[in-house]
């Protein structure tokens, strides 16, 4: 069976290319900007500065046939397979990143410490819950 996902919107970001991003956000990643279709500006209508969100994105630049890697790229560590790892190359390459939204604009978001790459599509964005009740 096959699925269609559509991207929802782009991230703007100053990382380029790979081997200038962070392997994850919380090591020096930058802010970057969520860029969204006009199609789902009313999904973004309830959220706020200060939110915590996690951010899914699809890695179209990853490599879909890794299936084992070296831990971080560290050759000293044995291969692991991709699922017990965070590693972007994988057969569906879905990224998870936690943000904080810094600012809206419209159908923007200026979000911090996101290591996905300038042009990176977003497929969904969900809020980080803690209480039950927010469920």
């Amino acid at each position: 069976m096959d699925f269609v996902l559509r991207p929802i919107g782009h991230v703007e970001s100053p990382l380029q290319n790979r081997a200038d991003a962070p392997r994850q956000g919380d090591e020096g990643a930058p802010d970057a900007w969520l860029v969204f279709e006009e199609s789902v500006r009313e999904a973004l209508a309830d959220v706020r500065v200060g939110d915590e969100l996690i951010l899914i994105t699809w890695f179209d630049r990853a490599d879909r046939d890794v299936l084992t890697v070296h831990p971080r790229g560290d050759t000293t560590r044995p291969p692991t397979g991709v699922f017990a790892t965070r590693s972007p190359d994988r057969p569906n390459p879905l990224g998870l990143h936690r943000v904080t939204v810094l600012e809206t604009t419209s159908l923007r978001l200026h979000v911090n410490h996101l290591e996905a790459l300038n042009g990176t599509p977003i497929i969904d964005v969900k809020p980080v819950l803690g209480d039950p009740s927010e469920r």
